[in-house]
């Protein structure tokens, strides 16, 4: 009998098997629903409440932390970052090798590993994968476009699959957890006029990760429950089902972990917050360092934003000291930068900008373009944003500013900054960490090379894309760093953005609620770890 034909019965016999314990679980996961309806919870169950929507759960059109729990918990890559600091782990992939030229990477699968519906995970699952990511040309496509052909990648084997880049890339091997890999031949089966099935996907799954799909409303949530045959080994203690829940309002999931109607929320929000959670009785707090900066987007491509004048104007013009002292109480760390200050390749010796209305005005006096009312905007649900937006517009007016506040959920601001058009003149949001790596933040979010996917300030300087292209192909870290800070420093100078804070994860959970394991990437939201008590 050949290997294909082995694979192929051993699919149909995990299908078998899967169904009838599915089957088995159909009465027990009714009760669960139940249970969820009438306000109870049980105890193999947690909901996580969270304030964005999960409106598309295709994990090749979607990169973002506010939906990454789709990501990460319904499918898998060939490695995954876990724990702070973060560390790259093997994951669907036992091994790798890396060529001397550093442009082949060829990875072993895991034996046995297999997606929700049974059928094995191949090497070519993954290269499908890999050029369905190009095809569609959205979500992490960026990270990969310029140094991965479509076709590129292919299958050795059944169980080796051999990436080969155009060019070296200083950043690939740290960016490989964002292949998330599909089922293939179920996707296949949902194509409809050429698009990858990016239609069928948005609102379906076809993963192998630790939760496979169970319900999913994209006004709600969606649920998945545990995937017993997940090729990691489960502990003695896990979570049955976990729901992902969109509660937009701040308050509301506050009160909710209060009163025990969800176990784990946002774990970034406003310190005074966190602290009436911490005074319930009922929350439990995990205060660690992360690597997520908050700034300001600015708009360098549009009037009167594309002058120099006027973005320094518009920086010194923001009260840092109030904002972090006073609104956050302290709890962030001033940042300057676009970058976190606790990553390599951070210079430490930008001391930024500073609350400084005099050299506002200053600068205000050499802009020649009529300067009009400018658009600021929040993310709904988010009072950080709001009240750094605020904060701004009450600077603006001191320099006879006119200015607008717009406040939009996460998705749709998202959706817009990507629209050179129609995206705002300037909003605040956070970068979080997608790989642990300098180019993560100052390199996607300022070379030439990502307007309209990650640079959404449509800021380009062709001296900091000349860095930046260097730090993309160097071995040496040493070089990497001092070529990271040299660009950072430039964007700076640039007055690019508003630099304001890096922030701290704080991790409130329900009491009984164990496991949570953060890392920078994920933010603690992969559910696998979790189990209550």
């Amino acid at each position: 009998m050949m290997k294909d034909d082995v694979m192929r019965l051993r699919a149909q016999a995990n299908r078998v098997a899967t169904g009838c314990l599915r089957a088995g679980r159909a009465l027990v996961l009714g009760l669960v629903m139940l249970g969820s309806a009438t306000g109870t919870a049980l105890a193999d169950r947690a909901v996580i409440a969270i304030g964005n929507a999960f409106d598309n759960l295709d994990p090749h059109q979607v990169f973002d932390v506010g939906r990454v729990a789709s990501r990460l918990n319904l499918y898998d890559g060939l490695l995954r970052w876990e724990d702070n600091p973060p560390v790259l782990e093997p994951w669907l992939a036992e091994s790798y090798e890396i060529s001397e030229d550093g442009k082949t990477y060829t990875f072993t699968l895991r034996e046995g590993a297999i997606f929700h519906d049974g059928t094995p995970i191949t090497a070519e699952d993954v290269a499908w994968s890999m050029d369905r990511i190009l095809g569609i040309n959205k979500g992490a496509a960026s990270l990969f476009v310029d140094v991965i052909e479509p076709g590129s990648t292919r299958a050795l084997d059944a169980r080796t699959v051999q990436f080969n880049l155009s060019k070296p890339s200083a950043i690939f091997l740290a960016t490989v957890p964002e292949i998330h890999v599909v089922n293939m031949d179920l996707v296949k089966e949902h194509i409809v006029d050429d698009d990858w099935g990016q239609a069928w996907l948005s609102g379906h799954e076809a993963g192998s990760g630790s939760y496979a799909l169970k319900r999913y409303d994209p006004a709600i949530g969606f649920q998945g429950e545990r995937f017993a045959e997940h090729f990691i080994p489960w502990g003695e203690k896990y979570l049955d089902e976990v729901e992902f829940r969109y509660v937009m309002e701040l308050n509301s999931r506050i009160l909710g972990l209060i009163a025990g109607d969800f176990q784990v929320t946002d774990a970034y929000m406003p310190y005074d917050q966190i602290k009436r959670l911490e005074e319930s009785g009922t929350v439990d707090i995990n205060e660690q360092e992360s690597m997520r900066i908050f700034y300001g987007v600015i708009h360098n491509n549009r009037a009167p934003m594309n002058d120099i004048n006027f973005r320094k104007a518009i920086n010194y013009a923001f009260d840092y000291d109030s904002f972090i002292n006073d609104i956050n109480s302290g709890s962030v760390a001033r940042d300057p930068l676009p970058m976190p200050g606790n990553i390599w390749g951070a210079p430490s010796d930008v001391e930024g900008y500073s609350y400084d209305i005099e050299k506002a005005k200053e600068y205000m006096a050499k802009v020649e373009e009529p300067v009009r009312e400018l658009t600021i905007g929040t993310i709904t649900g988010y009072s950080t944003t709001e009240e750094a937006a605020a904060l701004l517009q009450a600077g603006l007016a001191e320099l006879g500013v006119p200015s607008k506040i717009v406040s939009d959920p996460f998705t749709v601001l998202n959706a817009r900054s990507m629209d050179e058009q129609n995206t705002y003149d300037i909003y605040f949001t956070w970068k979080s960490t997608y790989y642990a790596d300098p180019h993560n933040w100052v390199g996607e979010l300022y070379s030439s090379s990502t307007i309209g996917s990650r640079n959404n300030s449509y800021y380009s300087n062709p001296d900091v894309d000349k860095l930046l292209d260097r730090a993309l192909i160097s071995t040496s870290m040493e070089e990497r760093r001092g070529l990271y800070e040299d660009a950072a420093r430039m964007v700076v100078d640039d007055a690019a953005g508003l630099f304001i804070y890096n922030t701290k994860w704080f991790g409130p959970t329900s009491k009984d609620l164990k496991g949570q394991r953060f890392s920078p990437i994920g933010n603690g939201l992969e559910a696998r770890w979790m189990y209550r008590e």
